[in-house]
């Protein structure tokens, strides 16, 4: 995901030496999300760093309409129509203290926050972004942006549900995700990892969540990065809803082993504070994932 929160940005303000500046990061980004675009690992900086914004873009306000409009390639059974599909959207400390009831109003229905990347950096928004979007009537989530050449998947997944990645069955707390997408901090695409590796790291990851918390995480991903750093592993879609990133028409081409799409982040700007996304389904399903 793009512009997060993390160690990108410290609170001082400087920029994480590893993370691209933030006119390389930028410059990749097409300037209007439509028509289709390649997928977002390949366009546009990780949501690890989190730069100062650039001035906007200027972006067509029917983009949002464009979207819902569009059929994916890969639907879920028993899914809504395109236009009734929740709109929601992620945050993380690059938003800072988001307008909820506003959010809510302009059709939000749901949200995730970031909580945590590696086991050294926590959102010092995180609890008033996560209550906040409660109180304002919106299903709530927390995700991790992994770092797998730091730390085992274990030690991170802990952290993690230490530092606001637990679930609860109040019906309004969505299972917890796992980003896991290019090396923000380096070239290595993949970490530096083997694909065996990486898969036995997203399933350490998985594991340690699903022991603490009683949900398998939600995989927050795209296409390209997931064939390539796994080997297009097959060993999660029976168990792992997919939030699949894709800044385009349609979510396009899924990764190996899932048949449809629960998420899908469409856009890194819209109405909607942060990054743009859909549910692959109907309020009800929605809640449904929500309680378990």
């Amino acid at each position: 995901m793009r512009r997060r929160g993390g160690p990108g940005r410290r609170g001082d303000g400087r920029i994480h030496p590893g993370c691209p500046a933030a006119s390389e990061q930028y410059e990749r980004k097409p300037a209007i999300v439509f028509p289709s675009s390649d997928e977002h690992t390949a366009i546009g900086g990780p949501m690890a760093c989190d730069h100062r914004p650039l001035p906007r873009r200027t972006r067509f306000l029917t983009a949002s309409a464009a979207v819902l409009a569009a059929g994916s390639l890969s639907l879920a059974p028993a899914e809504a129509s395109a236009a009734a599909r929740p709109r929601g959207h992620d945050v993380s400390s690059h938003q800072g203290s988001v307008g909820w009831p506003t959010a809510r109003a302009n059709g939000a229905r749901f949200t995730y926050v970031k909580a945590t990347e590696a086991t050294s950096y926590t959102n010092s928004y995180f609890t008033r972004q996560f209550n906040g979007a409660r109180s304002a009537g919106m299903l709530h989530g927390a995700y991790h942006f992994a770092l797998p050449d730091r730390s085992s998947g274990k030690s991170q997944a802990a952290y993690f549900v230490r530092h606001g990645g637990r679930w609860r069955a109040d019906g309004w707390t969505l299972p917890p995700a796992l980003d896991i997408e290019r090396d923000p901090y380096s070239t290595r695409t993949c970490y530096g990892l083997s694909r065996s590796g990486m898969v036995s790291w997203i399933r350490s990851f998985s594991d340690e969540v699903n022991r603490r918390t009683g949900r398998r995480p939600v995989i927050y991903t795209s296409t390209r990065w997931w064939n390539t750093c796994t080997g297009g592993s097959r060993a999660f879609a029976a168990q792992h809803p997919l939030w699949v990133a894709r800044y385009a028409a349609s979510a396009g081409a899924l990764p190996a082993g899932w048949a449809y799409w629960t998420f899908w982040q469409y856009a890194d700007g819209g109405s909607l504070p942060g990054d743009q996304d859909l549910f692959n389904g109907s309020m009800t399903q929605l809640r449904r994932l929500a309680r378990g």
